[in-house]
Parts: C-alpha cells; sequence; structure tokens
C-alpha cells in the first residue's frame, strides 16, 4: 500500500477546489485559531513572522511559514505592518487568500485594497466598507443615515488640541479622545474635569499613530457606568445580513476587554432586540460583507447608542461561537471563497443560542502595579482543560521568551455551560488550575474579580474594574516550588551564602526521631495529645497562681535551654525551625514536667531573619502548636525588645503583646547594665499582655572575690528593688559562667531567706565547667527553677548537662523530669551537632579563665569567630586579656548583650590597633571607635551601677555626642505603628502586626528578609541539609510546603558556564516534571554593560516597568515632584504609559534619555526627600 502523509488526506476532503492555500498576516494566537479552522477545510496554510518571532508557535502550526524581510530590515511591529513585503511573500508562495486577524493591518483599506489588486481573495470586507465602518467618524455618519442612536460626538476627525477643547466647552465633562482607526483599547484617553487635555490628546494620536500607524482622533461624550454590548455579525456577498447575539464586553481596563460573557446576562429583552435589530440594519446599510462586529453602549437608563462597526474578527469571538455552535472563522473563509449563507445553514430563525459562555484573557501583566507588563521567560506551563474548556494560545509553553514587542496576552480561556453561575464556577477552576512561572501574570486579578458580587449579579460597567479597588485585594499563587527550585539551584551552582558556615554538615541524612518509653518500659505514642505540664496551670489560674504553684513544688524544676541558648551558644544560634518541629511532639511528652522550654527572642529573633531566612513569628506559632503543655520562655531586652538598643515605649508594648498573643507564656526580662529604669519599660509591657514576668537580675563576676563592685549587697539591693516593682518571679542571670558553687549557695540561700514566698529562677553557662556544681548548690539552697540543657547540646559555653544535673539531685531534690526519657530525646540532639557542624566555634573544653576576663558564654564563641574573621585568630589569647582590659576601661560594667558587644569590640578595637589600657586613655581624644563604645558613653544602652569613667567619657565623646543621664525611650517619640503597617503594606503586600513588631526591631534585617522570601519563597520548608550543602545529582529531595502537599524534587545536572553571560542553567525534576533554572555562577568575571537596577522596596528610586522605549522624560535634575506625578513614559507592547513618581521629593538624578532602550527594572529617575524651607541654612 502506498504511503499518504498528513497533506494527503486532507487533500482528499478539500471544500474550496483548488483555491484553498491561506496565509494569516498577523501572529500569536490568532494564527494558530484561524489554521485550524482552515485545516478542518483543508486548506494549506502560509504562516509570517517577524525576525523577533522567529521561535514563536504560530509559526510551527501552519503548513508552510515565512520571514518578513531581512534581519533589521522593520521593527518588530513594523514586519507585520509592511503591506508589499507580506504580498510579496503571498504572491511567491502561490496564495489565494489572506486573513488579517485581529489587530495589524486587519482595518486598513490600503491592504485590503491591494490585496484584492494582486489577485488574493481578502477574507474580510472590502477596502470601500472598511472605509465606511472602519473608521469610527465614517461609522458615525452611517449610523445617521441608518437611524441609529450615537454618543454625542465630534462630527470628525480633531486635528488640534483646541478643537477637543472646544467640544469640551460645548458638552461639558467627562469626554473620551478615541482614535479613529484601530481597537483594543489603544489610543484612547479618558478625559475629567481637572485633567490636562492638552496631554491626554498628545498621549492618545501618539498611541494610536504607534499601534496603528494612524494617529487621527475624536472625541465623543464619556457616558457614566454604561454597558459594552457587541454583537457578531455574519454578512455574505448577496445581501443576506444574520446576527449571532450579544456578548457583554463591559469588563474592561483602559477600555481594553479583560472578561467577556455571551450572551449579556442582565440585559433586558427588549433592549437586546433593539441592538440586534440596529446591528443588523447598519451592516445592511453599510453594504457589509463576511466576519464584523457592532458595538454599542447601554446607559443606566437602558438607552443604547452605536458606537462602531469593527471589520474584523475579534478577540472574544470564541464565547460566540461556543454558546451557537457556529464556528465563525469557518464562516468568513466560506463567504470570502463565495458561499452565502443560506449555502451555510446560517438562516437567522435557525439560529439559537445555548447557555453561557466566559471567556478570560490570561495576560502576563502585573495587576499589582497597576497591570505593568511583564516579560521573560517562561519557566513553567501548564493549562487547564476539562469539560466545556476551551484555551486559545499563541506562546504559551514552558520555555517561551514572552517579548517586550507585542501584546501582552497569553492564552484565552473560555468556559461554556447551562448557565452562568455554571460557567462562572467552571472558570474559577480552570484558572485555579493553572501553573504559570516566570512572569506575572493576571490570573490572580482574574479570580478575584470572578468572586466579587458585581460580577457575581451581572451588574458590571465598562469602568467596574477602575471603580472598585476591592478588586485589587488579590490572593496571589506563591509560586512555592520554583522559587525553592532557584534556592537549591543557586545553592548548587554558588555554594551555600549562610554567614558563618565553614564546610558541610557531616551529617549525610535526615535525622532520626528516637523513641521514648514510660517507666514501665512502654512505648510512649507521641502523635497523642501530650500529658498536662506547667502551662495548662498557668492558663486555668493565671501568672500570680502560676508563680505561687511554681514555688510552692517540693523541689527544683528545669527549664531546658537546648531550643534557644544553648545553640545560641554552640552553634551561632543556627538551628532551624523545621528541626525544632521534627522534635517537638517527642520532647513535649519527654519533657512534660519541665518548668518551661526557653524557644524565643534574644539573638534568635534577628538572626532567624537574618541568616536562615525564616519567619521568627512562624517559628512561635509553630512550635506553640506542638507543644500545647509546657510553657515558653522568651528573652526580653528590656526597654530595648529583642533590639540592641533602647525604642519608644509603645513599640516595646506592641512587641510584647504579639509576643504573648502569638504563644510565649514567660518573659525573662532584663537590662544590660541592670538599669531598673530600663528594666521597667519591659515588665510593665509583660504585665499589660498578662504574660508571666520574671525580672532578671544579670550576675556578673565572682562575687566571692574581695573588693568586687557585684557583691551580695549589691545583689540584694537590686533584688529589693525588683520586688517592690513587682515580678512574679525573680531570675538570676549567670551570663559569663562564673557563679561558682560556693558563691551559687551564698547569693541564693540569701535571698531565699530574705524572700521566703518569692520563686527563684537561675540560669548560668557552662564555660568554665562548675555549672553542673553551682546548679546543684542552687537547687539545694532553695531555687525553684534551674536552667538546663539536653546532653548533646551542653557544657562549655552552654548550659549545664541535664542528665548530668539529673544524676547530682538524684534523692535529693525532686524535679518532675524523667532521666530515662531526657536520655532518650539526646539522641536526636547528638545527630543535630553533626547536622550543624558547620557552625562549630571548635572548642575543645571548659574554659576557667572565664573568672578573669568575664566573656559571656555565648559571646565567648562568637568572638573568637569575629576574632578569625578579622585575622585575629592567632591572637585568641591576645584578644581575652583585651576583653578583660576593655572592661575596667568602661568601669567594670555587667556584660550581657549589648554591653557585651562594647566590652568585645573595644577588645578588638585595642588588638587590631595595638592599644593597652593606658594608650586608649592617653589618646582617647584623637582615637576614632566603633559606634558601640560611642553609643555607650553617650548613654544610649543606660547608666551603669557606679556611674560612667570619667574624663574616658568626656574624653571618647569629645562633643561629638551629648551625655544621656536618663532612659533613653523619654526623647524617643512614640512610633506611628498604624503608618509603619501602611507604610509596609505598600511595599510588601499583605503585613500583620508580627510584621510590624519586627520591622520595628530591626528594620533593614526585616526588608533583607522580605526581599529574600520575595526571591526563595519560605526557605523554612527546606530540610536543613539540603538548605546548607548542594544538592547531589539524583538525590531525591522530599519538601512538605503544606499539610497534604509534598514536592519531590530531584537535581538532572548542572548545564555548562555560558561565558557571555556569566550563567548555567541547572535541570530539576519536580514531582516527574523536568524545570531548568538560569543561575549566575557567581566565581565567573563576566563584564556586561548594563544599568543599575531600581530597588523595588525604596520609593526613591523610580525604575523601569518593563522593558520599552522611554518615549519622554518629564523631569529633570532639580526638580521637584509629587507623588504620583509622570516622570517619564514608556512605550512597550503597543502601548504607551506613564511612568508616576512612587514618593514626593527633589529629582537628585535622571539616568536615561528619551528615545533609550531600557531592560524592566533599570533605574530611571533618583528622588531625595525635599528639605524643609526652615532648614535650609
Amino acid at each position: 500500500m502506498a504511503s499518504k502523509n498528513l497533506q494527503g488526506l486532507r487533500d482528499n476532503f478539500s471544500l474550496l477546489g483548488e483555491k484553498n492555500k491561506v496565509l494569516v498576516a498577523n501572529r500569536g494566537e490568532i494564527p494558530i485559531r484561524i489554521f485550524r479552522s482552515a485545516h478542518e477545510l483543508s486548506m494549506r496554510t502560509v504562516a509570517i513572522y517577524s525576525h523577533e518571532d522567529r521561535l514563536a508557535t504560530h509559526r510551527l502550526k501552519a503548513d508552510e511559514a515565512y520571514v518578513i524581510g531581512e534581519k533589521g530590515e522593520y521593527t518588530p511591529v513594523g514586519a507585520y505592518l509592511a503591506i508589499d513585503e507580506i504580498i510579496d511573500i503571498a504572491k511567491k508562495h502561490n496564495v489565494d487568500f489572506i486573513h488579517p486577524g485581529y489587530g495589524f493591518l486587519s482595518e486598513n483599506s490600503e491592504f485590503a485594497s491591494k490585496v484584492a489588486q494582486a489577485g488574493i481573495t481578502w477574507i474580510g470586507p472590502p477596502s470601500t466598507v472598511i472605509d465606511s465602518v472602519g473608521d469610527k467618524v465614517s461609522a458615525r455618519n452611517l449610523a445617521g443615515k441608518a437611524n441609529v442612536p450615537v454618543v454625542p460626538g465630534t462630527p470628525g476627525p480633531i486635528e488640534s488640541v483646541e478643537e477637543a477643547l472646544e467640544f469640551v466647552k460645548e458638552y461639558g465633562y467627562p469626554v473620551i479622545i478615541k482614535a479613529a482607526f484601530g481597537g483594543g483599547g489603544r489610543g484612547m484617553r479618558v478625559v475629567r474635569e481637572g485633567d490636562d487635555v492638552a496631554d491626554a490628546f498628545q498621549r492618545a494620536t501618539s498611541e494610536a499613530k504607534t499601534a496603528f500607524g494612524n494617529g487621527t482622533c475624536f472625541v465623543e461624550r464619556f457616558l457614566n457606568k454604561p454597558k459594552h454590548i457587541e454583537v457578531q455579525l455574519l454578512a455574505d456577498n448577496y445581501g443576506n445580513v444574520v446576527h449571532l447575539f450579544e456578548r457583554d464586553c463591559s469588563v474592561q481596563r483602559r477600555h481594553q476587554k479583560v472578561v467577556e460573557v455571551a450572551p449579556a446576562k442582565t440585559l433586558p429583552i427588549d433592549v437586546r432586540n433593539a441592538i440586534l435589530t440596529d446591528a443588523v440594519k447598519l451592516a445592511k446599510e453599510a453594504g457589509y460583507r463576511n466576519a464584523g462586529t457592532a458595538e454599542f453602549l447601554v446607559d443606566d437608563q437602558n438607552r443604547h447608542y452605536f458606537i462602531e462597526i469593527n471589520p474584523r474578527i475579534q478577540v472574544e469571538h470564541t464565547i460566540t461561537e461556543e454558546i451557537t455552535g457556529i464556528d465563525v472563522v469557518a464562516a468568513q473563509i466560506q463567504i470570502a471563497a463565495g458561499a452565502s449563507l443560506p449555502q451555510l445553514g446560517l438562516l437567522q430563525d435557525k439560529i439559537t443560542t445555548r447557555g453561557f459562555a466566559i471567556q478570560c484573557r490570561i495576560t502576563t501583566e502585573d495587576p499589582s502595579k497597576n497591570f505593568q507588563p511583564d516579560t521573560g521567560r517562561l519557566e513553567v506551563y501548564r493549562s487547564s482543560g476539562g469539560n466545556g474548556v476551551r484555551l486559545d494560545g499563541g506562546n504559551a509553553y514552558a520555555g517561551a521568551v514572552i517579548s517586550p514587542h507585542y501584546d501582552s496576552m497569553l492564552v484565552k480561556c473560555t468556559c461554556s455551560g447551562s448557565t452562568y453561575e455554571i460557567v462562572r464556577r467552571k472558570m474559577i477552576r480552570s484558572l485555579i488550575e493553572f501553573r504559570i512561572r516566570g512572569v506575572k501574570t493576571n490570573i490572580p486579578f482574574l479570580l478575584t474579580l470572578l468572586t466579587h458580587p458585581v460580577f457575581i449579579s451581572g451588574e458590571y460597567w465598562t469602568t467596574y474594574i477602575d471603580d472598585t479597588p476591592q478588586l485589587f485585594h488579590m490572593v496571589a499563587s506563591q509560586n512555592r516550588a520554583q522559587k525553592l527550585l532557584h534556592y537549591l539551584a543557586d545553592l548548587a551552582v554558588n555554594g551555600s551564602s549562610i554567614k558563618g558556615q565553614i564546610g558541610l554538615p557531616k551529617l549525610k541524612k535526615n535525622p532520626d526521631i528516637p523513641h521514648i518509653h514510660d517507666a514501665e518500659g512502654n512505648l510512649i505514642n507521641v502523635t497523642t495529645p501530650p500529658p498536662s505540664g506547667w502551662r495548662q496551670v498557668l492558663l486555668q489560674e493565671g501568672p500570680e497562681e502560676f508563680a505561687k504553684q511554681v514555688r510552692n513544688y517540693n523541689g527544683t524544676l528545669l527549664m531546658d535551654t537546648t531550643w534557644r541558648d544553648a545553640h545560641q551558644s554552640l552553634l551561632a544560634t543556627r538551628v532551624r525551625t523545621i528541626d525544632l518541629a521534627a522534635i517537638a511532639p517527642t520532647t513535649a511528652h519527654a519533657l512534660s514536667g519541665a518548668f518551661a522550654l526557653e524557644c524565643w527572642g534574644g539573638a534568635t529573633f534577628d538572626v532567624a531573619m537574618r541568616f536562615l531566612h525564616e519567619d521568627p513569628w512562624e517559628r512561635l506559632r509553630t512550635l506553640r502548636k506542638l507543644v500545647p503543655n509546657i510553657p515558653f520562655q522568651m528573652l526580653l531586652r528590656g526597654a530595648n525588645g529583642v533590639a540592641y538598643s533602647s525604642l519608644p515605649d509603645n513599640a516595646i508594648d506592641h512587641f510584647v503583646k504579639q509576643a504573648k498573643d502569638n504563644g510565649v507564656d514567660i518573659f525573662r526580662v532584663f537590662d544590660a547594665l541592670n538599669d531598673l529604669d530600663q528594666l521597667k519599660v519591659g515588665v510593665d509591657a509583660v504585665k499589660k499582655a498578662g504574660g508571666v514576668v520574671e525580672a532578671t537580675i544579670c550576675y556578673s563576676g565572682d562575687m566571692l572575690q574581695p573588693g568586687k563592685k557585684y557583691n551580695l549587697d549589691y545583689y540584694l539591693e537590686i533584688t529589693e528593688k525588683i520586688v517592690a516593682m513587682g515580678t512574679h518571679i525573680l531570675g538570676i542571670k549567670d551570663m559569663a559562667g562564673t557563679l561558682k558553687p560556693a558563691a551559687a549557695k551564698l547569693l541564693i540561700g540569701s535571698l531565699r531567706a530574705k524572700y521566703p514566698n518569692l520563686p527563684i529562677h537561675v540560669h548560668s553557662h557552662d564555660s568554665a565547667g562548675t555549672a553542673v556544681a553551682s546548679m546543684a548548690q542552687c537547687a539545694l539552697a532553695g531555687a525553684d527553677v534551674v536552667d538546663v540543657a539536653i546532653n548533646s547540646m551542653s557544657g562549655m559555653t552552654s548550659q549545664a548537662s541535664i542528665n548530668a544535673l539529673l544524676a547530682s539531685l538524684d534523692g535529693l531534690v525532686e524535679t518532675g523530669v524523667s532521666e530515662q526519657n531526657a536520655r532518650e530525646l539526646d539522641a536526636y540532639w547528638a545527630e543535630m551537632r553533626l547536622l550543624y557542624s558547620c557552625f562549630e566555634a571548635d572548642l575543645k573544653g571548659p574554659d576557667p579563665e572565664v573568672y578573669e576576663h568575664e566573656i559571656p558564654g555565648g559571646q565567648l564563641t562568637n568572638l573568637l569567630f569575629q576574632a578569625q574573621q578579622l585575622g585575629l585568630g592567632e591572637q585568641w589569647a591576645e584578644t581575652k586579656r583585651a576583653y578583660r582590659e576593655a572592661n575596667h576601661l568602661l568601669g567594670d560594667i555587667v556584660k550581657v548583650t549589648p554591653t557585651s558587644k562594647v566590652v568585645g569590640d573595644l577588645a578588638q578595637f585595642m588588638v587590631t590597633n595595638k592599644l593597652n589600657s593606658d594608650d586608649v586613655k592617653r589618646l582617647a581624644n584623637t582615637l576614632d571607635f566603633p559606634d558601640s563604645i560611642m553609643d555607650f558613653f553617650e548613654g544610649l544602652i543606660g547608666q551603669p551601677y557606679g556611674g560612667f569613667p570619667e574624663p574616658l567619657r568626656s574624653d571618647v565623646l569629645r562633643n561629638k555626642r551629648r551625655k544621656l543621664t536618663t532612659r533613653p525611650g523619654l526623647e524617643l517619640a512614640p512610633f506611628d505603628l498604624a503608618s509603619i503597617k501602611e507604610d509596609l503594606e505598600t511595599r510588601f503586600g499583605d503585613i500583620s502586626e508580627c510584621d510590624v513588631a519586627s520591622y520595628n526591631m530591626y528594620p533593614k534585617v526585616y526588608e533583607d528578609f522580605q526581599k529574600m522570601r520575595e526571591l526563595y519563597g519560605d526557605l523554612s520548608v527546606l530540610p536543613t541539609k539540603n538548605f546548607l550543602a548542594p544538592a547531589v545529582i539524583d538525590e531525591e529531595i522530599e519538601v512538605t510546603i503544606e499539610q497534604g502537599k509534598t514536592l519531590i524534587m530531584k537535581l538532572q545536572a548542572i548545564g555548562d558556564l555560558n561565558k557571555e553571560t556569566g550563567t548555567r542553567e541547572v535541570y530539576f525534576e519536580l514531582n516527574g516534571e523536568l524545570r531548568k533554572i538560569r543561575v549566575n555562577d557567581n566565581s565567573q568575571q563576566v563584564q556586561t554593560i548594563s544599568k543599575p537596577k531600581a530597588d523595588n522596596h525604596d520609593p526613591l528610586q523610580i525604575g523601569a516597568p518593563m522593558a520599552g522605549v522611554i518615549v519622554e522624560v518629564k523631569v529633570h535634575k532639580g526638580s521637584l515632584v509629587k507623588k504620583g506625578q509622570p516622570v517619564a513614559v514608556l512605550s512597550a507592547m503597543k502601548m504607551e504609559m506613564v511612568i508616576s513618581s512612587s514618593a514626593a521629593g527633589l529629582v537628585k538624578e535622571v539616568l536615561v534619555n528619551n528615545d533609550e532602550n531600557v531592560e524592566a527594572s533599570d533605574l530611571l529617575v533618583v528622588l531625595e526627600e525635599e528639605v524643609p524651607a526652615e532648614k535650609k541654612e
């Protein structure tokens, strides 16, 4: 049997005879749509394309495809407007028909005329009809002849602004300036009272000329809240005209249709019939042929006005096809070939509608940025489908490049069904099914629109989008998988960027969760609710009664610091939420009798955002949900909150309230200098929030040392003041681990004797190796709570070992904690030490020298790391000596964050500059000290016990800074929390009160965290070994992004270096689908010419919203601009957009010129805040 190709199969069923070759003079989705109908008619198809479109899909869907001109001969848009070139291609390749599609040359009568003159059949109305109806002014004349009502407007085109102003004077505002040719919302400007008519006229004519090659415009009265109704018409060459009923195209933006519905849901039947009758009447009056659309406006009194006839196929013809079952494009072709409507079975009384259809135009635009078109590569494209879903797309596939040269429409989604509501719900389902990554789309906006009450009712109007700001409160797709792949790709190419990481984790597998057993050896099911604990007492009885029951407990309770201070001391605070959450259910059972878990606040707060790229509040909420029975304790730095300097009191109140509401129970409040005025700010905030107050004294040095500044009398005196202030629990915080066993016995014994009813909680570090003995002495002397850490996370700069202390107290003091369960829990943390080995401080054992240098435990590891970073690692012994000297220079201060940092900075300053204490005193008035030292001497950290050392303070400040004698917060104005939230919402979208609290504490850290999350998403879900170490080829990574949703990712390959761009392609498999990520290789030095990029979160930097050409720069250096004032005009995707200033200010710099090409986010204008007149001196 002879083989046949597919074209041969088609030829056997040709309906048009030998003349069956059609060229579509267009691009994108419409040629593909036309090719499909042509192929069904057994026609051969020809595509044309610009050089920039050489990879476009429409080229591949045709039987033949030819480029328009030579490379560089035409602009990307100009190629599709090259009439003679297109006709030459058609003639050269024996084309019989030309279909213009929509846009470009579809309404150009010259093109239609030349096609006919070339002996090629034009699929559309003849050029004379295009002239009589395609021109909106001519169309108005046609309506007059047919006695069809029109909106008041100029009788013909206007040539000048003056003519527009005359019309405004006669008819009043509002008016609309409209391009006489073309459509799609281009070349249209609404002018309301107070607007600049001249600017609107200039923009409309310029845009019309760019889009359609003709800048002719006219003016008409702008109706208030009208509906836009259009009628699909078909007319043959024999005078027959039929309508295919109407479409409601009222849902528009910038006069460009967004969603279309057929038939119109709320149009009264008498109005519908009148419109349909007038549409047919107009077509007959014009001698219309082929397909066209008569467009009308219907005002709020149901009066209809004719606007124009569009002499072409419309974008939204699909919904008419769905409700009538008629292929409009096939009818166009056959009518052009000579068929009559009766021959096609298209008789008016036979044409009916069934159900409803809705079309949504899915575009590559960002609704959150005023629908700025987006460009780039489609990294992921997965479309919807199913019953009643039709897709008409162009370049819609993974890997496609969205060009800035053309329209932003990606795909049309048309849904049909028996009722409006069924179709609406089907469309919502379909849009949700789409997965488009790499560029922004309008899908979030469409979903919001489809679920809005107005759309549900069908009572929308042409400015409905502009009049309904609620539509912009969108739920955007999170794009979680693709963002995570970007992080993994960067990690694979460039390695880890986590600060402080040295090497890779030693643990190569996921950690195991240990089993725990009860006293009888039975396995405990940790998936069941844990036993009630001290948190239930707190929740049921309140803070006062809770404190009493703690004091009345017959023994000493334990607080586990593993989740905060232990890993802060040993692992640079780098333990991630995912690893805490994994062991949380087991911990809730194993330590159910514990006083508390220290899990939040202090350095863990900013480190979570700064280095781990995690939200500390989400950590708190996650752990709280998993551990409902054990109280959570946090570290609060008094008037500093969790920051390193004083903040306004209302910021502390606000922060503490959020902490309490999100899961913190007990607040260990301290001040780094034991400044009680500073301490009281935090204490009062906790009281207001309803938390447990643990006002804390910072223990410093060895109080047994003769002549020591901080002796027993000092601690008794300060305790008396704290008791008078009011606290539920007294905390003793020994940051350096200098509380010797004998001192512990004396201090706690003395406090217990003086305050028999006061609960006492002691915290220490094992820096000298004596913490177990000291904590045992505290327990025996009457302490109610002491701090410990799980064995593998204890010792050295951390806390005492839990099992070592339990063994020491065995038979002497009851703790409420199972020694066996604590030991079983330790198996997990032994693996954690391996997993986080790349953050180990490499300490070999205890350092009894701490009694001399008094470096706090947490700082000891950090200071060693900093010394190594500064090249002082070999001078570590010298650094410790300098620390001791620096402490004495500063007046022997209490050393807790942030005062410990002051001492450390001074010590490193001395070592770096080879200074001893005498040198510092002698040269103080000439040295440039670090800011932390200047802050200390100014009094920004507080007032030290015994005052500041003089004359050193005066010499250091040298009149550069003032000398505060009161609490710094008293001079700070309260934060405007509402304004801060509003500003953050403008910059980052949805913002909670917790976000405001984070920003108040660490503005820059929070901003950087948000930028990282915008880039990579929520990284907290990644397993730690994959967060810190590059993935191995073919390694399967499972990531649970939410309950019931697991991503399975596998690294496939890393591509070769692109030497021109300095990038590599990284290939992944995601849930079985191939994904390709492009990553900059930071090891390569590639010289590229590029403009600086604007920081999207800085309102003083104005960037290009997308790639395009700057048509006009409207400001210059020194210009004073208001927020919202135009600074430039950009031409892109066949439309012009005004780039407005995001803030008020003075123009500091203009980085572009007229007619300059720019890329997305290129920095165009830099502003600076205007200096008030009274300060300009």
